[in-house]
């Protein structure tokens, strides 16, 4: 029996083969509220879900080549086909079944759908991480499947999905949420850098305070996010109340204000924790060196502590900023706007299409915040 040469990829290829056969790829309601029926991916066009299968299969192949080179390539183009297939047999699909429907009637994407697209992202990210390719070639695939994708949802290709009628019905207020939504999240790694670089500074220098910053920030980690986003509405809401000035800035009990407090605190932990630890490994041996010929403590912190200390600086600031895109979902729920308003209006209104048009722009920021720093740490290494 020949050799599995990648386990993930025979393992991707089971999970998407199990679904195909066992889940429906996309379902047909008479409208956004009652349950719809699911049609296979075998009722799907013939073309279309034969450039999938044909994909998927591909992956099963391509787990038994020797060659990691030959492999990541290959893989990259089975999961085109996935992904190609996946989306175009989508929405032809749903064209072919909105004709016969009535006017409400709305066709949304199944289990066997979104596992096809989960997998051939995850081979496309394995495939590039084993081919240890580099960031021209990345940033030229990542470019190429964003840029199809695009061109297939501007010529209408989408339409009759459930989804895009959803975001179509909230375009108007769709970009305001979503420069909400970073708004908070920059707003709240700012302070979280005002206040945690001082942080940082005194548990490098005060070892006896580390212990108590650090088990300080671990209990504000523990208390869960709709809890302290909660607790914080009636000391804001006081303090707007005593202080004039902070009603006039807009600072209240609900909105902007105690969203961005909450996501600084959530914030801190992460951040001091990495700077902390990029400092620390910093070997004394080096230190000493450096200042045995004659660097002061300021050039000693630009030119030896702060260059070897920047991978983890910089990977402490990815965690922060791609949790912060997380947490920023749920400020909504006390009226501080961004994406997750459609999240929960969504839920209130048993429309899954909804929210996912606030939950996949939020997946899509992470991943783009996690690639532009993979970008600066590949930097930061390279210049140690």
């Amino acid at each position: 029996m020949p050799k599995v040469h990648d386990r993930v990829l025979l393992a991707l290829f089971s999970l998407g083969l199990a679904v195909v056969f066992s889940g429906g790829f996309l379902n047909c309601a008479p409208n956004r509220l009652a349950t719809g029926v699911a049609y296979p991916l075998s009722q799907a066009p013939a073309l279309e879900a034969a450039a999938a299968m044909t994909g998927l299969c591909g992956l099963a192949l391509l787990s038994f080549a020797k060659g990691q080179k030959l492999r990541s390539f290959g893989t990259i183009i089975a999961a085109a086909l996935i992904l190609w297939g996946s989306l175009a047999g989508a929405g032809r699909f749903a064209a072919i079944v909105m004709q016969a429907g009535p006017p409400a009637a709305r066709a949304s994407l199944g289990p066997a759908f979104w596992t096809l697209a989960g997998v051939a992202i995850l081979a496309i990210v394995d495939a590039v991480q084993r081919g240890n390719l580099s960031f021209p070639a990345r940033a030229g695939i990542g470019a190429a499947f964003c840029a199809g994708f695009f061109l297939m949802a501007a010529a209408g290709d989408f339409d009759n999905l459930s989804l895009a009628r959803e975001f179509w019905n909230n375009r108007g207020i769709f970009v305001s949420e979503l420069l909400h939504h970073l708004g908070l999240v920059c707003a709240a790694i700012f302070f979280a850098l005002i206040i945690g670089v001082p942080l940082s500074v005194l548990v490098l220098r005060k070892k006896a305070a580390a212990g108590f910053v650090f088990a300080s920030l671990g209990i504000l980690q523990t208390i869960p996010s709709i809890a302290l986003f909660g607790v914080l509405i009636a000391p804001m809401s006081r303090l707007s109340e005593l202080l004039p000035l902070l009603r006039g800035l807009g600072i209240s009990g609900t909105g902007p204000a105690p969203a961005v407090l909450a996501l600084t605190l959530y914030a801190l932990l992460p951040l001091v924790r990495g700077f902390y630890t990029g400092f620390s490994e910093v070997a004394t041996e080096v230190k000493d060196a450096a200042a045995a010929i004659g660097f002061g403590w300021r050039r000693l912190f630009v030119e030896v502590e702060l260059p070897l200390a920047l991978p983890s600086l910089v990977s402490g600031l990815r965690v922060v900023t791609i949790q912060t895109i997380g947490l920023a979902s749920v400020a909504a729920l006390i009226g501080a706007g961004g994406l997750g308003t459609f999240i929960f209006q969504g839920i209130g209104q048993y429309a899954l299409d909804l929210v996912l048009v606030g939950a996949i722009p939020v997946i899509l920021l992470a991943l783009l915040a996690n690639f532009i720093f993979e970008m600066l740490l590949g930097l930061a290494r390279r210049n140690l």
